[in-house]
């Protein structure tokens, strides 16, 4: 077992809760994150608050950007694994600011690549995307489905990838991607659906239903997919490897906000909008790599992980009322 495991954008939303099942499973983890400030600061140090007291994760603050940050801190730290979940998130800002998804989502993970083959680092886990696929016609299959990105932000998960591969192909390493299909969960960035209706359902604010509210998503709880993501660092298998993780049971959007209505218990004021360039109407996983390569089984549906959701959401909205 890895003692060692760097994680870029541990900070975050699924990196903070990686690095806590790491620590838990009693290993050192370095967290490398640069607070982009797409979302508050204050969210991600609350984040990491709980693995760090733990003595057992260390922050390192820095920007994928820059390769001298990486190799001193590969250099100081020495992982014997790397999960790189550091990116520019979001389909829809991709349009707006290509440059910087493909310096962030690109270039910066040429530079994670570069430091894990200077300091020969045995293994690299990449996050990868559901949006590498674009619109697909029933379950995506890994080495079936063709790579058709609608948007900036998939064609540079789709480049990390093939970076990736290089990479495996050249340094004789062991690197996996894993295509995450519509993670949601507690820590949920602001700006991801099921937060956002959330906030907006409770407040009584009208939430915009782009379509006609029949597109479909794969929602994946995060628990769930830290338990692939913790799989993945401890596979051997050579080379390179793209596994989906999902649970391979799409949600239509409007049962998506009946279920928040159901945790909240208020009903929602729909605001009828056009739908939106780069949206694929449906994503679904198909998990059958990930179970028979990582022994992933994901466990929890929606309808459970939308309430569960949705009680954490209250908590906290309960608590910041509390300290004021």
């Amino acid at each position: 077992m890895t003692d060692v495991v760097l994680v870029t954008g541990g900070a975050g939303f699924i990196g903070s809760h990686l690095v806590d099942r790491l620590v838990q499973a009693g290993r050192r983890v370095v967290v490398f994150d640069n607070f982009d400030p797409y979302y508050a600061r204050a969210l991600k140090e609350a984040n990491i608050a709980p693995a760090l007291a733990t003595g057992r994760a260390t922050l390192v603050e820095g920007d994928i950007r820059s390769s001298g940050a990486l190799r001193s801190t590969f250099g100081v730290h020495r992982p014997g694994a790397v999960v790189h979940l550091a990116a520019r998130p979001g389909v829809r800002p991709s349009f707006e600011m290509p440059q910087l998804y493909l310096d962030i989502n690109v270039s910066g993970t040429l530079n994670v690549l570069e430091a894990c083959r200077e300091f020969d680092v045995p293994k690299l886990v990449f996050a990868s995307s559901s949006s590498v696929y674009g619109s697909v016609d029933g379950p995506a299959v890994e080495d079936v489905t063709p790579l058709q990105p609608l948007s900036p932000y998939g064609a540079s998960k789709a480049a990390g990838e093939a970076l990736c591969s290089a990479f495996a192909r050249s340094a004789g390493t062991s690197v996996t991607a894993l295509r995450f299909f519509t993670v949601y969960g507690p820590r949920q960035r602001p700006d991801m659906a099921v937060n956002r209706f959330t906030r907006m359902i409770l407040g009584g604010e009208p939430v915009p239903l782009y379509g006609d509210g029949a597109s479909q998503r794969d929602y994946t709880y995060v628990a769930d997919i830290v338990s692939g993501v913790a799989a993945a660092v401890d596979s051997g298998r050579p080379g390179f490897e793209a596994i989906n993780l999902g649970r391979g049971h799409p949600v239509i959007l409007r049962n998506l906000l009946r279920l928040i209505e159901l945790g909240l218990d208020r009903r929602a004021v729909l605001q009828m909008q056009p739908a939106q360039k780069g949206d694929p109407q449906s994503t679904c996983a198909d998990v059958t790599r990930a179970r028979e390569t990582l022994g992933y089984e994901p466990r929890i549906p929606a309808q459970d992980g939308v309430i569960r959701y949705t009680e954490w959401f209250l908590e906290q909205q309960s608590e910041r009322a509390g300290s004021r």
